[in-house]
């Protein structure tokens, strides 16, 4: 390494405590210069003397233990770090970080920090899925932390699933990535704002049933984690989905075709980057049932009304935004494609034929034609939906340095 780069290891109370002694060992022996939080519950598992002989630095394990008096030590480590990384990261160190708790050297410490923060998480396979730990490890996400996924095995608990902490080679070889591409990579979407929106909407008619369609969400969500790893600032607004949230990028939450229209309206001018990738419901109840809706007759009519069509406005309110919208069509798509770029005022459309195998809703794949408003029609076969996302946002560069 040309220089040393500076790793702040944060180490909570878990079992898997131990992995981390290793961790420090390889990363110092790589040239690293490291520096290790341990907190009251590591300390159960692993003694701070382990760390002080493998990093040749002093352990930090106490807020008010301030080992050189010209400095607040909480601050001055935080100040220190190239980068930090929690490993293992227990609920509790996750919950805390995430609601803005600062009661230990940990904490403190990381909410001071500037610096870009490894999450590796290791826990029991039912904490790791519970909804607040899920929700909490998100808040983080929105942040910026990234996570470094635990893997599924046999838990020192006994059950089997995931949540065991990743191998300490794994740890190491993420903390070498970060490096190189910080160093090797400019990232081209770096300081943009990306807004993309992803996944069905619901539209109630009743306290049991609703309209909705059969997107999965997941051609947007891949756009959003693409346009997350080319360096942008991105938000994720969604509609109901089964998908974990790409690691890194803002979550805007809605139902209805109303929330997304609202939500996509009040976030549309900071933007530069816009992909409505969502299957927005085209209609909605006139009439919505306060109480379940009882079996009466042969026939029901139900009336409904158009929705708000968000790409429409966004059409017309476009000033500095790349503007793209797709068109999920089952003919025509050619034709209905570049109909709707001139009616929405795109700057490009997205065509899939959806009546098509691997190009429908739900897929892994899609099979896509992009078309600009400069006349130019690129098809492109049969691609997973992570290598279309990045076809589509390198159309989307290239119009940029225009």
């Amino acid at each position: 390494m040309m220089e040393k780069k500076k790793i702040l290891l944060a180490v909570s109370g878990g079992i898997a405590a131990y992995k981390a002694a290793p961790v420090a060992s390889k990363l110092y022996q790589s040239g690293y210069e490291v520096k290790v939080i341990l907190t009251a519950s590591a300390q159960k598992f692993i003694t701070p003397l382990t760390f002080q002989t493998l990093t040749r630095q002093a352990v930090y394990t106490d807020t008010f233990e301030e080992k050189e008096p010209s400095v607040v030590s909480h601050i001055d480590i935080a100040d220190w770090a190239d980068l930090v990384l929690i490993a293992p990261a227990t609920a509790n160190v996750i919950g805390k970080l995430a609601n803005g708790i600062a009661d230990d050297m940990l904490s403190t410490t990381l909410l001071a920090t500037k610096a870009d923060v490894l999450i590796a998480p290791a826990m029991n396979v039912n904490m790791f899925n519970h909804p607040a730990v899920k929700k909490n490890m998100e808040t983080l996400a929105a942040f910026g932390w990234r996570f470094i996924e635990p893997n599924e095995g046999l838990l020192a608990c006994g059950w089997i699933g995931k949540g065991r902490l990743a191998e300490p080679e794994e740890l190491i070889n993420a903390v070498h990535m970060y490096f190189k591409e910080k160093k090797e990579h400019s990232l081209p979407l770096s300081g943009k704002k990306v807004m993309v929106t992803a996944g069905p909407t619901r539209e109630e008619l009743d306290p049991v049933r609703y309209f909705t369609n059969h997107s999965s969400g997941k051609m947007g969500y891949a756009i959003a984690f693409a346009a997350k790893k080319l360096g942008a600032d991105v938000t994720l607004i969604t509609g109901p989905t089964s998908l974990d949230i790409p690691s890194g990028v803002q979550v805007e939450r809605v139902i209805s075709a109303k929330e997304m229209f609202d939500k996509a309206i009040s976030l549309y001018g900071e933007q530069d980057i816009v992909i409505k990738c969502a299957a927005v419901a085209d209609y909605t109840p006139v009439t919505v049932h306060s109480n379940k809706f009882k079996k009466k007759n042969d026939t029901w009519t139900i009336e409904l009304k158009k929705t708000d069509d968000i790409l429409k406005v966004l059409g017309e309110r476009k000033e500095h935004q790349i503007l793209v919208g797709f068109a999920a069509e089952t003919e025509n798509l050619e034709d209905y494609a570049k109909d709707k770029l001139l009616r929405k005022n795109l700057d490009m459309v997205v065509g899939n034929d959806v009546s098509k195998e691997g190009s429908g809703f739900g897929s892994d794949t899609n099979e896509i034609i992009m078309i600009k408003k400069d006349g130019s029609i690129r098809p492109l076969p049969i691609l997973t939906k992570e290598q279309a996302a990045n076809e589509i946002l390198e159309e989307v560069m290239e119009m940029m340095e225009r």
